[in-house]
Formats: C-alpha cells, structure tokens, sequence
C-alpha cells in the first residue's frame, strides 16, 4: 500500500514539477478570483501555508480572504507525529524558516486554531483523499484539532494532480473540498464528490 502511494506521489510531483512558472501564476490568480466556494463570516481565521517546491501559491488567495474579512495563519511543524501549530500572520509580516526550512511566522505570534484549513498535497481523488509528503503532518492535525472544533479542510492544488484512486488507510482524514484552477471538487454533498467547473 504505502510504495504504491509513494510510486504515485513520485509520479504527480513530476507533473507538477513540469508546469511552467507562467501556468503556475495563472493557477494561483484563478485561485484567488474565485475565491472559496461558501462565504466566511467576518474574523474567520484562515490558515494557508508558506508554498514550497512546486505547491500552488496560496498566498493570492489568503490575500484576498483577508480583505474580506478573514484572519490569516500559517502552520509551524513541531515535531513528525505531532500536530501542527498555527500562529497569526499578516501578508507583510517578515518569516522565519522553520525546522524543516519553511518560512513560518515568528513564535512570538498569537497561536490560534483555525476555521478553515487551506492544505498542500502531491495528489488527490474525486473522494476528497490527498495524499501528502508522507510524514502525516496534516491527518493528524485534522485528527487532534477537530476533537475540538469542526474545521473545513481544503485541499489546494494543480488540475494535474488528480489521480483516480488515492490508497487511502484508516488514519488519512478525507478533505471537504479541493480547488483547482478549473475546479471546485465539494466532498460534503454526497457520497462521490461533484465538480463545479469554472
């Protein structure tokens, strides 16, 4: 189970490698003109995450949340196993880099839980199953963090990461939406997704 979902992975990160820097900025601008597929109510505290390697920016799309209203966070790893942290950031807040070399804001930051999680992924599927980077980051902070509070999960990513079947086990927590530059896939009306295209 898990080298299939490693020979997956290896595969749609090479696609996502691929795409050129400019199809990349229109999927992140696309992204952000659209905007999330329900309203947030004002103060809603959103967490997004600082992209690396080939990820689809977030950052438009936080931009644009946060003039409407939302409150912005970007995770801090603590540990491999443990939850992720979230603390509060403005767009032109100045980062630090993070354990594992990704800008995060600075500890001094208010750590808050978020409403709605705008999460990474290699891959995902039309049943709201993302693979990951493989060290669980975000099942388990869905998993420890939704014990509390209900948080929307959603999933952000290239149209070229789709894949037909995520070997999902027990412990992968489904998304409730995905957003594409050409999709909006909604995981919570039905058993299998429905896609809005546009």
């Amino acid at each position: 189970m898990s080298a299939s979902k490693s020979e997956l992975r290896a595969k749609v990160l090479a696609a996502r490698d691929a795409l050129s820097e400019k199809k990349r900025t229109a999927a992140a601008a696309k992204l952000a003109k659209r905007g999330l597929p329900f309203k947030i109510l004002p103060g809603s505290i959103v967490s997004g995450y600082s992209p690396i390697r080939s990820e689809i920016d977030p950052m438009p799309l936080m931009a644009k949340l946060a003039e409407d209203g939302a409150r912005l966070a970007l995770p801090c790893v603590t540990a491999r196993g443990q939850a992720l942290v979230f603390r509060l950031f403005h767009p032109s807040d100045r980062l630090m880099l993070g354990p594992l070399g990704i800008p995060e804001p600075s500890p001094a930051a208010a750590e808050v839980i978020p409403d709605i999680m705008l999460t990474p992924l290699a891959a995902f599927d039309r049943l709201g199953h993302r693979i990951g980077y493989g060290a669980g980051h975000y099942d388990f902070t869905f998993a420890h963090l939704r014990k509390a509070k209900n948080i929307v999960g959603i999933g952000l990513a290239f149209a070229a990461q789709e894949i037909k079947a995520v070997p999902a086990l027990a412990h992968d927590v489904a998304l409730d939406y995905v957003l594409t530059e050409s999709d909006v896939f909604d995981f919570r009306s039905s058993e299998v997704a429905h896609s809005l295209r546009g």
